[in-house]
């Protein structure tokens, strides 16, 4: 509530974007390079198994990724958006959140709600980093986009979407003031 009206916090599911299957692909083909760079010699030959399992596909693989993806979701989340400060501008501008006290309890409430959204944005965001890799390894589809490129796509359609809406809208606005000052009314506001 601010100023007798109501109002909303802009909490999204995915908070983190596309930085968490970045960040955890990342870690994940890492050892993979190291074990294929020294696994050719005679006294790190386990490296090639290393190697083997933790390649796209394998069920190592989608565990650690899958893990990785929502670890990195919650790091991401807690280091991009702090609650004190948000509850704290909350109450320095005369807002609260109804049945919620302003100060710690309401910095209190807001990461519990963080860490629900949270818990289903990481899984969303790992089932869709893995799906890619599921139809690819198991049901051999051949789809030539990982996870990551799909969020990417989706984002900037949808940014794309929005910027579009906003420009039509302006337009929409521009016109619409034209035919106010063909109907009579000047610039000034008044009837001629």
């Amino acid at each position: 509530m601010f100023a007798g009206t109501s109002t909303h916090l802009p909490f999204k599911l995915n908070m983190s974007g596309v930085i968490p299957p970045i960040f955890a692909s990342s870690l994940l083909l890492f050892p993979a390079t190291i074990a294929n760079w020294f696994g050719t010699s005679e006294n790190f030959g386990w490296l090639q198994n290393v190697a083997a399992s933790l390649g796209i596909g394998q069920p190592v693989h989608m565990i650690l990724y899958s893990a990785l993806i929502i670890f990195f979701c919650f790091f991401y989340t807690a280091l991009v958006f702090n609650s004190r400060e948000t509850a704290e501008n909350l109450k320095k501008s005369g807002a609260f959140i109804p049945g919620i006290r302003p100060g710690q309890q309401t910095a209190e409430y807001i990461d519990k709600v963080l860490t629900r959204l949270t818990v289903w944005g990481a899984l969303y965001v790992a089932g869709v980093c893995l799906l890619p890799e599921i139809l690819i390894s198991q049901v051999r589809v051949p789809f030539y986009f990982g996870g990551t490129s799909l969020m990417i796509i989706v984002v900037v359609i949808m940014d794309f979407m929005a910027q579009l809406q906003a420009h039509l809208m302006s337009h929409q606005y521009e016109g619409l003031m034209k035919k106010a000052n063909l109907r009579g009314y000047g610039r000034s506001g008044q009837l001629r």
